[in-house]
């Protein structure tokens, strides 16, 4: 078994530019950390039950300063040097070969040694035996990250592109699916088809997808997808490419399954469209984080108070003592984007939600209404009804740029889209 082998390519798989990305981003680390030294660790894939796992994604912050996706690995870093641990895998010659299911060629296919992995990432790289560093979760490190991990470089903002494309088409073949998921299968088919599209041109799904039809469209994390697809309602998809770079998109879009809006679901979609507008009007450089949360819900809750909805004025509804228009909108309507679908989430308030817009941030708009079909405030005509409208926007100087666009917002765009695909 240890002898008689040739040798395999063990040519890494580092995605273009990866490296060379990850060596500028452990440079702002060590500016913003100077005199640190700081531990990450990639990780390892969750169990699933007994020896079975699910599928292994690196820590997002170690791949943001490695470029690489190794299992176990751990990178230390000082004063912006980088050193990588990674348990060697046992190659021909080596009983652990044909032994260890866990690193055994044999068993896990050809895999790049530690030179293999130096030559790619241009780092020092050692066997994993050799790490003499702890592994700790350090808060002020995990908080810095994330706030450097705001504002994306040029390499980053081409790898959302991607994610954003690749998802747009995932849609696309989604709805080409809705006549077939009627018939039988439902929402669970259409998860499944933008899912099998993921993982075919990326990582897979950047999150859990989200597919909700009729009365599921109003719950806001419809990760089930368990129901049927009935023609004459509403589907709501919530569906993100996490490409090979592990860049992910985060977009959103409510279709009549029948291809066309009835009358209330245009009415709906229509107030949903407006807040979305007065949002991506509100996104641009020096402004607070929280304009574009502002500007659509004061769109919302004068609609809302039209529709004879709100118990009290407009003012006092978006007063802070307030919030009646939450009732139908209980969520923030937008985040940053990046590596994480809900990216730089552990950064400090005021530098999030406190935070100032700037050039090379991407973040999602996304409002929406959601009419429970149990909520006996609205009309019954209005009951069951969710529509959300979400883009990505990538902040510039000049102002912002909807990555998302080739998706159209308004409801007869939509019916047109559907129908060319």
């Amino acid at each position: 078994m240890v002898t008689g082998w040739d040798t395999p390519d063990r040519t890494p798989s580092v995605v273009p530019g990866a490296a060379e990305a990850a060596a500028d981003h452990r440079a702002r680390l060590a500016a913003a950390l100077p005199g640190r030294t700081v531990v990450l660790s990639a990780g390892e894939a969750p169990v699933r039950s007994n020896d079975t796992t699910y599928d292994f994604r690196p820590d997002s912050d170690f791949y943001w300063v490695t470029g690489c996706a190794i299992e176990n690995a751990v990178v230390v870093l000082r004063a912006g040097d980088a050193t990588l641990y990674i348990p060697p895998p046992a190659h021909p010659g080596e009983q652990a070969f044909w032994r260890d299911a866990r690193y055994g060629e044999l068993w896990i296919g050809a895999a790049p040694g530690l030179d293999d992995w130096a030559d790619a990432l241009g780092i020092d790289v050692r066997p994993l035996s050799e790490l003499r560093e702890d592994v700790t979760v350090d808060e002020e490190v995990g908080r810095t990250l994330a706030e450097l991990r705001m504002y994306k470089d040029a390499w980053e903002v081409g790898q959302l592109r991607r994610a954003v494309d690749r998802t747009v088409e995932g849609f696309a073949a989604v709805v080409r699916e809705i006549p077939a998921a009627i018939e039988g299968p439902g929402e669970r088919w259409l998860q499944g088809t933008f899912d099998r599209y993921a993982h075919a041109y990326g990582n897979g799904p950047g999150y859990a997808s989200i597919v909700g039809s009729g009365k599921h469209a109003p719950t806001l994390h419809w990760v089930r997808c368990d129901g049927p697809v009935l023609p004459d309602e509403l589907l709501l998809l919530d569906m993100g490419v996490e490409v090979d770079s592990h860049y992910t998109a985060d977009v959103t879009r409510t279709f009549p399954a029948s291809g066309r809006f009835s009358p209330t679901q245009r009415r709906v979609h229509d107030l949903v469209e407006m807040a979305h507008r007065a949002g991506l009007k509100a996104v641009g450089p020096g402004r607070p984080f929280t304009d574009f949360h502002h500007a659509a819900m004061e769109v919302i809750a004068h609609g809302l108070a039209d529709w004879g909805l709100l118990p009290v004025s407009v003012d006092e509804a978006l007063s802070d003592t307030g919030q009646h228009h939450r009732r139908y909108l209980v969520c923030g309507i937008g985040h940053h984007l990046g590596l994480d679908v809900h990216d730089c989430a552990r950064a400090g308030d005021e530098a999030y939600q406190g935070g100032t817009m700037a050039p090379g941030m991407v973040l999602t708009v996304e409002p929406g209404l959601y009419f429970h079909a149990h909520d006996l405030t609205v009309p019954p005509e209005l009951r069951g009804i969710g529509v959300r409208i979400e883009d990505d926007i990538l902040v510039t100087s000049e102002g912002a740029e909807v990555l998302s666009d080739a998706l159209p917002l308004d409801a007869s765009g939509l019916e047109r889209w559907m129908t060319g695909n």
